[in-house]
């Protein structure tokens, strides 16, 4: 692992091939502009038959002083053949002045690889974040992508997943805290390529306060991805009668021999559970704690690297054991 700055001094025709041979630029001008803008950022590159025991960590923290300012860091990441790693990627802003992260990055799961990759966005309550996660796999490769969104007062996640040989799995979670004025969305594409591959998809959000959130879910089967066996679902929690949640589930299937669901939920806590915890000596309050907590962790629970799970497991107590989201604070 190195920077990619250092990574194109050392190697600039490898490593200028890899960049942007994944993520789409014509389809999405924010990754264009971003491109143009790049000055640095990570490169982790994984030879063939290599497996990575510990988990990579990428840290990006933001020190706004006065002006408002923009970054643009890019994560390039290629594995190579059967091998194995875990990546973290988490964005920080310090202090509570107000800028703007627009980040990509782009990964290339190599035949046979294994990858695990965690998003957290944990940026301050004045922050604009964009942030665009493109993902090539390879035959029979496996790739889980989990994102967990928390700070910022503007946010949009992208995740766009291309099975390119076949056999191959990949799984998206995501999961969603905002209160106040905050907005979060959360767009996802998968794209059955090739036939023979399954893709499972869960995505939460918890909404408080004022707070609004979009999720837009596509799945695209091309004609020739015969077998494929897709699964998609959201749902959201709203802890507020003035929060908002707009949902937008879809499939696009031109095969003829597949299996596809999606589905989508919108709804409060089920008085009939707070009821039945209450019945059993529980306070309401922390009943709805409960319950909350209850349906954000089976996301979380779904993180295989324990000491961030562990992390994550106390920030959701933190912020939920008073029955509503805290709006984050550097």
């Amino acid at each position: 692992m190195e920077s990619l700055a250092e990574a194109l001094r050392r190697n600039e025709r490898e490593v200028l091939e890899a960049l942007g041979s994944v993520a789409t630029m014509p389809d999405h001008p924010l990754t264009a502009l971003q491109t143009a803008f790049v000055m640095d950022g990570a490169y982790v590159c994984v030879p063939d038959r290599v497996d990575c025991p510990d988990p990579v960590e990428l840290l990006f923290i933001v020190t706004p002083e006065q002006a408002p300012i923009a970054v643009h860091p890019r994560s390039l990441i290629r594995m190579g053949e059967h091998s194995r790693l875990s990546v973290v990627e988490t964005y920080v802003g310090l202090g509570s002045g107000s800028y703007f992260t627009n980040m990509v990055t782009e990964v290339m799961v190599g035949a046979g690889a294994e990858l695990e990759h965690d998003k957290l966005q944990f940026e301050n309550a004045h922050a604009y974040h964009i942030g665009s996660t493109y993902m090539r796999l390879g035959e029979r490769s496996v790739a889980t992508s989990n994102s967990v969104a928390v700070g910022g007062l503007l946010v949009r996640n992208a995740v766009t997943a291309t099975f390119a040989g076949e056999h191959a799995e990949c799984t998206l979670n995501g999961l969603s805290l905002a209160t106040g004025t905050q907005h979060i969305d959360n767009h996802t594409a998968i794209d059955h390529a090739q036939p023979n591959c399954a893709s499972h998809e869960l995505y939460k959000a918890i909404h408080d306060g004022h707070s609004r959130g979009v999720f837009n879910g596509k799945i695209f089967v091309r004609k020739d991805a015969q077998k494929t066996d897709a699964r998609q679902t959201n749902k959201t929690l709203l802890l507020s009668d003035d929060a908002t949640m707009n949902t937008k589930p879809q499939l696009e299937i031109f095969a003829d021999d597949v299996k596809c669901t999606h589905g989508a939920t919108i709804g409060q806590l089920d008085e009939d559970q707070v009821f039945y915890l209450r019945a059993r000596g529980i306070g309401e309050e922390q009943a709805r704690d409960i319950l909350t907590f209850a349906f954000a962790a089976d996301v979380v629970e779904r993180i295989h690297v324990e000491t961030l799970r562990e992390r994550l497991e106390s920030l959701l107590h933190t912020r939920l054991m008073q029955g509503r989201i805290r709006t984050v604070e550097s």
